[in-house]
């Protein structure tokens, strides 16, 4: 799987990072969640990095202190993992690219 990276939201030492892939995914590095390795914390701000018309395909709750919780499949292909700089207190996850869908028509008035 080859990255492509797509921005980063740097603080307090952490580095939680976007990549999309050349397999129609996103790779989503963030902060480690202790009670599962196929979840992820990241801060809202990451968000504004992900490609027009599409949104992360997985199910994110809101931490209530900035930052969403999501699960996706854990990342462990070390060739996948080389072109990253992942530290200790941080994971990585794949979750879908999903096209954006508006429902409903245009608003008129």
């Amino acid at each position: 799987m080859e990255l492509r990276f797509l921005g980063t939201e740097t603080q307090g030492g952490g580095s939680p990072t976007l990549y999309a892939t050349d397999r129609g995914t996103y790779v989503v590095q963030g902060w480690k969640v202790d009670v599962d390795e196929q979840s992820v914390e990241i801060p809202h701000r990451l968000l504004r990095h992900v490609e027009t018309g599409s949104y992360l395909g997985s199910q994110m709750v809101d931490s209530g202190r900035g930052s969403f919780f999501m699960s996706g499949r854990a990342v462990t292909d070390q060739d996948v993992l080389a072109q990253m700089d992942i530290p200790g207190h941080e994971t990585c996850v794949e979750v879908p690219s999903n096209e954006e869908v508006w429902f409903g028509g245009v608003a008129t008035g």
